[in-house]
């Protein structure tokens, strides 16, 4: 395997990540993957899936991590049209240059009627003061959905 970089895991932001050494609002995981919120989501339910092992593009990956990654997207894909029931889902991987945690990882972007996906890659500051407030609870709704019991939100 050769996107498998043993010697930089313990420098790798996104090997931190998605193994507990830093604080994250933990979704879902198993023995492969880790899916948790963005710290500055683009949308409620805003998703990251990364691999625990490091793997830096996808094409790097053998086919049963690749195969939960994809696993791991459908459920959560599921969970956040469940709960919050947006416009659409974005489904975005940025290899190489743009990736700031030097580690595979996709995100699951919500988005509402008419926002432009095209913000979420300016350098545009978005208004997410609200999200980033109720991460907490975010989690324990994507968390509670994941374990198939769907909770019914204010206003839904």
């Amino acid at each position: 395997m050769s996107g498998v970089d043993l010697h930089r895991e313990s420098d790798c932001l996104g090997c931190k990540l998605a193994n507990g050494k830093l604080p994250v609002h933990m979704v879902y995981e198993d023995e492969r993957v880790a899916c948790f919120l963005d710290h500055d989501p683009f949308g409620e339910g805003h998703v990251l899936i990364l691999p625990k092992a490091h793997y830096r593009f996808i094409d790097d990956m053998d086919d049963a991590t690749a195969l939960a990654m994809l696993k791991a997207s459908q459920l959560m894909s599921r969970v956040i049209r469940g709960l919050y029931t947006p416009f659409g889902i974005t489904q975005a991987q940025n290899g190489g240059g743009p990736d700031e945690l030097t580690h595979f990882h996709l995100h699951l972007v919500p988005r509402a009627e008419g926002q432009p996906f095209a913000a979420f890659y300016t350098d545009d500051e978005w208004d997410n003061t609200h999200l980033k407030r109720k991460l907490a609870e975010t989690r324990n709704q994507l968390a509670a959905g994941v374990n198939g019991q769907l909770p019914s939100l204010p206003g839904k």
